[in-house]
């Protein structure tokens, strides 16, 4: 019979680390590049939207991605009514509408600003995006000063050519095909 392995010490605690400057973080941040989406909804609450590039995919099955949403941003309460969304993934030479999606310009200005269509479940597609996606909100969690909305994909669409906008260190970049 063997003995029975022996017991180490317990470990020292170390103190907590001081904590993370915000501006070291978003500093960090701006070296992440993102995609560009205008999010955009109609509905009971009315019609909003607003740009963000924080946007991923959870899963294919079913198929879902990840928006989240400052409750602060004047958009919150319409995207929390309506709970459907679209993302419309913007492409090369689209950085004016992100702007205007990403200020505090009156929401009637934003959208004559480009063409859209009602899709079949009444959310505003950009007629030139490089991709949508018709959402149906599942699931919001409450994380810090947002909520990160879970949302299954219903329809998408992508574009006829294949370019793209992120926004890395702090400017907008266009992707284009080689």
């Amino acid at each position: 019979m063997s003995a029975a392995p022996a017991c180490s010490a317990p470990q020292a605690v170390r103190p907590a680390a001081a904590p993370l400057e915000r501006g070291d973080y978003r500093n960090a941040m701006a070296r992440l590049g993102a995609a560009v989406n205008i999010i955009t909804t109609d509905g009971p609450a009315g019609r909003a939207g607003f740009t963000a590039s924080a946007v991923c995919s959870v899963t294919d099955d079913p198929p879902t991605l990840l928006i989240c949403l400052n409750r602060s941003a004047s958009v919150y309460p319409i995207f929390q009514a309506n709970g459907m969304l679209c993302v419309n993934v913007l492409g090369a030479g689209q950085q004016q509408l992100s702007n205007l999606f990403g200020g505090k310009t009156p929401m009637d200005e934003r959208f004559a600003a480009a063409q859209w269509h009602a899709s079949r479940s009444g959310v505003p597609v950009l007629a030139e995006a490089a991709a949508t996606f018709e959402c149906r909100v599942v699931n919001r969690t409450a994380v810090g000063t947002h909520d990160v909305l879970f949302c299954e994909v219903e329809v998408v669409r992508v574009g006829s050519a294949a370019h793209g906008l992120v926004y890395f260190d702090r400017r907008y970049h266009d992707l284009l095909p080689q």
